[in-house]
């Protein structure tokens, strides 16, 4: 099977398996809901933080030097701070989102944005190896689950259906596919640049997981969640190791 084909498959997987399980999580009760959806991001935050810094920050330092890498790296988080200011790139997983504020156009847009940006991610992994692709579709699906949990809240609460809610999320999660036929044109023609955007790849994971997750667990904190968000976070990375 062409690698390609691979890298088309798995940026697919990884958006659409993550709104696939988050329409599953919408058929519990809101206090079921509000319970399970820290859990995902506790695994997510573990998966993201994994992948980033035992896979694909490992690779792009096998093909490039380290100060090269490590510069890439704090561009990259820089990049994604300023796409947050721009109401591109944040993480809400209820529909009281205090940046969304209820805006169906900001999250529609930025969701396609970040599904797209993730597409081109999981494909310039695969074109490394297909098991860092694996892992990293893997982590792109986890951290998308609460993600797009949020996004149906928003919609619903905007008034749209369950139906079209479903349609819009499914649109905007199939720019991860786009994103994924965009790299590999770009890796292409541009093969020396795929270290470079594995650096930046990593940094979005962990800009994800440090400045948009990790804030949202220690609300709310009590001992014995402060546990399971530790577990749940161990077992994220540990589910990486495993794919490694």
């Amino acid at each position: 099977m062409s690698t390609y084909v691979i890298a088309l498959g798995l940026s697919l997987l990884g958006g659409l398996g993550g709104l696939l399980v988050a329409s599953g999580v919408l058929l519990f009760n809101d206090s079921a809901r509000a319970r399970l959806v820290p859990w995902l991001v506790s695994y997510a935050v573990g998966a993201l933080l994994g992948v980033s810094t035992l896979a694909i920050l490992p690779s792009a330092l096998e093909q490039l030097p380290a100060t090269r890498v490590l510069g890439t790296l704090l561009l990259g988080i820089l990049l994604f701070f300023f796409l947050e200011k721009l109401v591109l790139w944040r993480h809400c997983h209820t529909h009281d989102c205090e940046v969304h504020d209820g805006a169906v156009l900001p999250v529609l847009v930025g969701d396609a944005f970040h599904n797209f940006v993730d597409g081109a991610v999981v494909a310039a992994a695969v074109l490394t190896s297909v098991p860092l692709g694996i892992s990293t579709a893997l982590a792109v699906a986890a951290h998308e689950i609460p993600q797009e949990v949020g996004d149906f809240a928003i919609l619903l609460h905007a008034g749209y259906s369950r139906r079209k809610a479903l349609m819009l999320n499914v649109l905007s999660a199939g720019a991860s596919g786009l994103g994924a036929i965009a790299a590999c044109i770009s890796f292409d023609y541009l093969p020396r640049m795929l270290p470079y955007f594995l650096a930046l790849a990593a940094a979005s994971f962990l800009y994800v997981a440090m400045a948009d997750l990790i804030p949202g667990l220690h609300r709310g904190r009590t001992d014995a969640s402060s546990l399971r968000q530790i577990l749940l976070i161990g077992a994220g990375i540990a589910s990486m190791l495993v794919l490694e």
